[in-house]
């Protein structure tokens, strides 16, 4: 299995949820697993992509999930499964909405509320891609930049995600770069083919859109992912799919921050495909804290 293969497959395991019919009480419940990694916390990306998967599973058959909105709640185990609890909350004419909260130790981790809807005609438009972009083919791999770096976070982005990632602004990996402002742009797709399957694409679409969400927030102030003592977090994730799309094609993430204060700050994104198309829309707010500002932290 070649390195691509196999860091696709990584992904598509851990979508591959378990769930029986026997195991329900006033959920659906399914079981999803972590990869081994060198994190101390689950990727968020990994929950909410399995919390798509996990919904989808209850809703009749055509009905894809078109927005979600979710909590981040607890840091997840790496070294735990992580069960999957869906409330059936409405089934409408051609609307479903679903509960999903992802459990460890008996807690929630996270909480989301999600939607899905039956294909149906109506009005169309979208954003255009904003500014002129390269071909991705012409840009580095994320293992060309930081690849020879010798630390596990460093090989783990450069060779252990299930994306190839292609910056288009310069990558704030390290200190040095030369613009600080609030936006940021990468190609991505995943590092193999997919299956056909569209809940799937969905749910991968999820897992890559809580990679980069906060980068334009520190960004903005010059500050790199190494920066000594800088902790940041996901607090909450909100998605919306717009049109039809593969994962397994290249995408490209328009990312900006239009606010950061009281040590959080707010990131939205926009994916568009390859012929200019906008499938989707994301903002996230996070938790950003730096020692400099620890005298005005409780």
């Amino acid at each position: 299995m070649t390195e691509e293969l196999g860091t696709t497959q990584i992904l598509l395991d851990l979508l591959d949820l378990d769930g029986a019919e026997q195991a329900r009480t006033d959920e659906d419940i399914f079981i999803g697993k972590t990869p081994r990694q060198s994190r101390t916390r689950v990727f968020g990306g990994q929950v909410l992509a399995q919390s798509v998967i996990a919904g989808s599973r209850t809703v009749p058959e055509g009905r894809a999930i078109h927005s979600m909105h979710g909590y981040f709640l607890r840091p997840g185990d790496p070294t735990q499964n992580i069960t999957f609890g869906v409330q059936r909350l409405r089934d409408g004419r051609s609307f479903s909405a679903r509960r999903v909260h992802a459990y460890q130790n008996g807690v929630p981790i996270l909480s989301m509320i999600a939607s899905f809807q039956e294909p149906a005609k109506g009005l169309d438009h979208s954003d255009a891609v904003p500014f002129d972009v390269p071909a991705p083919e012409t840009l580095l791999k994320t293992a060309d930049i930081i690849g020879h770096f010798d630390h596990p976070v460093a090989h783990e982005w450069a060779y252990e995600r299930p994306f190839d990632m292609r910056h288009i602004t310069e990558p704030v990996y390290l200190p040095g770069y030369e613009k600080n402002e609030a936006m940021a742009a990468v190609w991505m797709r995943t590092t193999a083919p997919m299956p056909d399957d569209p809940v799937l694409h969905r749910a991968a679409l999820a897992y890559a859109s809580d990679y980069m969400l906060l980068e334009p927030v520190i960004r903005r102030h010059g500050i790199s992912w190494i920066h000594r003592g800088l902790s940041i977090a996901s607090l909450d994730h909100a998605m919306w799919w717009h049109r039809e799309f593969r994962a397994d094609e290249w995408l490209l993430y328009v990312l900006r921050s239009p606010s950061a204060s009281s040590a959080r700050g707010l990131g939205t994104g926009q994916i568009f495909n390859a012929a200019g198309e906008l499938v989707a829309t994301v903002a996230q707010e996070g938790m950003v804290r730096l020692p400099e500002f620890d005298a005005d932290l409780e």
